[in-house]
């Protein structure tokens, strides 16, 4: 799912396997690690308190008091659906597995009552989706709401284009553009709620700070659905489970979701973006199955 431009580029990349993805996991566990080198909050070099000074960029993705080992097991390795050298059948075969692992938990159905919460008190709340890749979110959002209003954007032409050829583009109260979630084309406050579903960990901190301060402008509300990021010492197992998981079954669905934890924020990563934004944006984290982040600014 794309939703900003300027994603890195992949130029001769060695491509990775299995056998890769657990040998670095092998090498993490040998590394001479002290005990403070596991334990989240024990980095010597980083502050536990963000105030804002912090390189952005470098914004460890266990936030700024990351420990070694977190700081480690994370990547600036793109998932084959942000890779322009990957074919367009491995990226809708991915998108196939993601739809039938969520169709199998009752995610989908999850997620889109955890959006229409956040405005239960519009009749017809006006709902932005940032980086709705294949709009599975959106489609729920609109069976489940007779009220909803949904505008469903993506970065990627090819995959509004696709998105505008389904039954969103010819819903009446649904509308398919084209939109940077990093630069949104819209008034302030022009929607009741900017969501962004499984989304977030593709961007670097740089361009994740972007989204908390262009959504919370263009919207009361900015909602952030994504992957939890383990404690450290769990990831490791967490990572191999994945492997053990969905290798099986599609190798290229469990290279981005292995990609997808290295890569998610913690929810001291999350403060420190919003921070970063400025604006005066307040959060509200809280976990269901996935990391919840509801961003707003305070508004005089």
């Amino acid at each position: 799912m794309n939703c900003c431009k300027g994603a890195p580029q992949i130029v001769a990349q060695r491509e990775v396997t299995p056998n890769t993805l657990c040998g670095r996991l092998v090498q993490l566990l040998h590394n001479r690690l002290s005990p403070n080198d596991l334990i989240d909050g024990h980095h010597p070099r980083v502050s536990d308190r963000f105030d804002g000074l912090i390189d952005i960029e470098r914004l460890p993705r266990g936030g700024p008091n990351a420990s070694r080992l977190d700081r480690m097991l994370q990547t600036d390795r793109l998932e084959y659906l942000d890779r322009d050298d990957i074919a367009d059948d491995v990226k809708e075969g991915i998108h196939r597995v993601w739809d039938r692992v969520g169709g199998f938990l009752h995610s989908h159905d999850h997620l889109a009552r955890i959006t229409l919460a956040e405005v239960s008190d519009a009749t017809e709340p006006r709902i932005l989706e940032l980086g709705a890749g294949p709009g599975t979110l959106s489609r729920r959002i609109l069976e489940l709401s007779p009220g909803a209003r949904t505008t469903v954007t993506d970065i990627d032409p090819v995959t509004v284009a696709k998105l505008a050829a389904t039954h969103l583009g010819g819903h009446p109260r649904a509308t398919v553009r084209i939109m940077d979630a990093t630069a949104i084309d819209a008034p302030d406050n022009a929607y009741d709620l900017a969501v962004m579903c499984n989304s977030l960990h593709h961007l670097t901190p740089t361009r994740a700070a972007q989204v908390f301060a262009e959504g919370t402008r263009v919207a009361r509300k900015l909602l952030i659905i994504d992957v939890i990021r383990p404690p450290s010492i769990l990831l490791v197992p967490h990572l191999s489970m994945i492997l053990l998981l969905f290798a099986p079954i599609s190798w290229p669905y469990a290279h981005d979701v292995f990609i997808t934890f290295l890569r998610a924020y913690s929810p001291s990563a999350l403060r420190a973006l919003a921070v970063h934004a400025g604006c005066g944006i307040e959060l509200k984290l809280r976990r269901t199955g996935f990391q919840i982040t509801v961003a707003a600014r305070v508004r005089g």
